[in-house]
């Protein structure tokens, strides 16, 4: 896939979520769903930057982490989904912007238990988030389907991007790390 390709794909995919982003359209919650991590600046950095790290990774962290991530942040929106609150909720997922972005930033591997086990915390407290902002009237089901899906899609994007472009673009990939990292930390600045 191409730079230009995976571009119109990421064009592509956001277009739906933004005309459905209003609630009341969708009783199934799936549009709700699809939407919450595609028009949160902090979930959608966050998200991103799992694939972008994912793809500069070898092996089968390649693939590790962002099921990792999509399956924590799938028990995190079942906590949310009965009311289970974390404290500090939003500083973490904020965190989390910023550390995935250093990641990509400095291109690091980590070992595999740390990077795993630092996904699905970061994930988790995504998942809550989603979980507790579940649309009145929407089914459950099919929000939490819906987040699982763009989250998936948001990886996938970040991944193909990075591996579709060319060796001697690393260090635009690792900007877009920076960048990321910046937000996250204006995000905790507040």
């Amino acid at each position: 896939m191409t730079l230009r390709q995976s571009l119109y794909a990421l064009a592509l995919f956001l277009t739906p979520a933004v005309a459905f982003a209003h609630s009341g359209h969708d009783p199934s919650g799936l549009m709700a769903g699809l939407a919450h991590p595609v028009l949160g600046l902090d979930h959608l950095l966050a998200m991103l930057a799992v694939g972008l790290w994912a793809a500069q990774q070898s092996g089968a962290t390649r693939w590790a982490l962002p099921l990792t991530f999509v399956a924590s942040m799938l028990l995190g929106g079942l906590f949310g989904l009965n009311g289970v609150q974390l404290a500090l909720m939003e500083t973490a997922i904020a965190t989390s912007v910023m550390a995935f972005g250093l990641l990509v930033a400095v291109a690091i591997r980590l070992p595999t238990a740390i990077a795993l086990g630092m996904t699905a915390l970061f994930a988790l407290t995504h998942g809550v988030a989603h979980g507790l902002e579940l649309p009145a009237l929407s089914s459950p089901w099919g929000y939490a389907a819906g987040f699982v899906v763009a989250t998936a899609a948001l990886h996938a994007c970040g991944f193909a991007l990075v591996r579709a472009l060319p060796a001697a673009a690393a260090p635009l990939v690792r900007l877009a790390g920076l960048a990321s990292a910046i937000t996250g930390a204006c995000l905790l600045a507040g």
